[in-house]
């Protein structure tokens, strides 16, 4: 089973908007056993869209288009479907009674005829009706090809895609099992992970396959099994990571790419019924932001300082003039100081101090732009380490997050 995502819009082409439909559609047939072949993104032009479908006829098993079903004469794709399969378009009754209500009933004006033509419909598709929005998805089979065509509207077209498109897929096609599992990884670099798992890649089953998902500060491996048996699946890749658990559970931190590392940590502290706290200087709150994007959060983070600026460390945070001006801003005790200095403001378990030169220029320390300082004040004292993450100023702040919250992480998980 193989299918191919097309969106229809310049708005896309042209950076104007990001395609978000593509991924949610194929996560959507991914669930189900149907793997994309292609995603493409092409223009709002007649000749370029039927070139495109003829291009797919029977070389995948399904084609899902969104775009171009709105109601302004820049929308074509409805007309050009229409001409692919030689067919005309026809008034659905239902849904122009839905059109109507909406806009006479919800809208409260006049119906347009420019509003009545979004119930045009090619006369031999099969209507995918669209409850949240005016245009209705169409569904259309030629030769071996299914041709879906959506709104481009994202929650229209994910309405559609989960209570039309998926169960009449799942009703017409007999599909294989696709079974995936991810594996987070924190503080080895790509290169070095795959040496150290070389072995156990190189022998896995034939039906698993990996795959490396890296980011600053952090690799996610990816295995994903497909097969007739789900079962089988399910207990073939929780062989493998019980085997991986073994050569690399220094570095494992969580599974499924929802449990990044500030999920993960937040799920510990909550277990563990202990609180944290931030003090920020080159990080500008950004591990504060990040601790806090992960719902409950407010049962164990227990406040902030983003001290950007030297007197605030000093006036807010108390740290010693005296320790700034014979060590620099940038350095090991000063990064303790603010590190202590927010447990004992927020009266925390654990905090996490962040002080750098993320760059471009060198501001007040002599530092190397790159080099940061992160303390971790614990109950039994406090300690830092210093990193050098390079440049740009951007990968520096994100490296210094991800490392931050990676030590604090270890350092619990140690101590129980």
């Amino acid at each position: 089973m193989k299918a191919t995502i097309v969106t229809v819009g310049d708005e896309i082409l042209i950076g104007q908007i990001v395609d978000t439909n593509s991924s949610f559609i194929a996560k959507s047939l991914d669930k189900i056993g149907i793997g994309v072949y292609e995603m493409l993104s092409i223009t709002d032009d007649k000749q370029h869209i039927l070139s495109t479908l003829s291009s797919l006829q029977n070389t995948v098993d399904v084609v899902i288009v969104t775009g171009g079903l709105g109601p302004t004469k820049d929308d074509i794709t409805k007309k050009t479907f229409c001409d692919y399969f030689d067919d005309t378009l026809v008034v659905d009754e239902k849904v122009l009674a839905h059109v109507t209500q909406l806009i006479e009933g919800f809208f409260k004006r006049p119906i347009t005829q420019i509003n009545k033509d979004q119930a045009l419909v090619p006369s031999r598709c099969e209507v995918l009706f669209n409850q949240v929005g005016t245009a209705p998805g169409m569904w259309m089979e030629k030769e071996n090809t299914v041709f879906i065509s959506l709104p481009g509207v994202p929650f229209e077209m994910k309405h559609l895609i989960e209570n039309a498109v998926i169960p009449k897929l799942i009703t017409k096609f007999e599909r294989p099992y696709i079974v995936h599992k991810t594996i987070l990884t924190y503080g080895v670099g790509e290169s070095l992970l795959a040496e150290r798992i070389e072995h156990w890649e190189d022998n896995l089953p034939e039906f698993i396959k990996l795959a490396y998902l890296p980011s600053p500060g952090r690799v996610r491996l990816r295995l994903s099994a497909r097969g007739a048996d789900e079962n089988s699946l399910h207990e073939g890749i929780r062989e493998q990571i019980e085997k991986l658990q073994l050569i690399i559970s220094d570095c494992i931190v969580g599974f499924d790419d929802g449990e990044t590392i500030e999920v993960v940590l937040g799920k510990l502290l909550s277990e563990k019924k202990m609180t944290i706290a931030t003090a920020e200087s080159c990080t500008g709150g950004k591990i504060a932001s990040v601790i806090t994007s992960v719902p409950g959060s407010s049962s164990y983070f227990k406040g902030s300082v983003v001290s950007y600026a030297t007197e605030v460390k000093e006036t807010v945070l108390g740290v010693p003039s005296a320790v700034i001006e014979k060590h620099s801003v940038v350095s090991a005790p000063v990064a303790e100081a603010m590190a202590l200095q927010a447990q004992k403001i927020f009266n925390a378990d654990y905090a996490i101090a962040t002080t750098g030169n993320a760059g471009p220029d060198k501001g007040e320390s002599e530092a190397e732009i790159g080099t940061v300082f992160i303390a971790v004040a614990t109950p039994k004292g406090v300690f830092s380490e210093e990193f050098n993450f390079g440049q740009p100023r951007e990968k520096v702040i994100d490296r210094a997050v991800i490392k931050g919250l990676e030590i604090i992480y270890k350092e619990i998980t140690k101590n129980l």
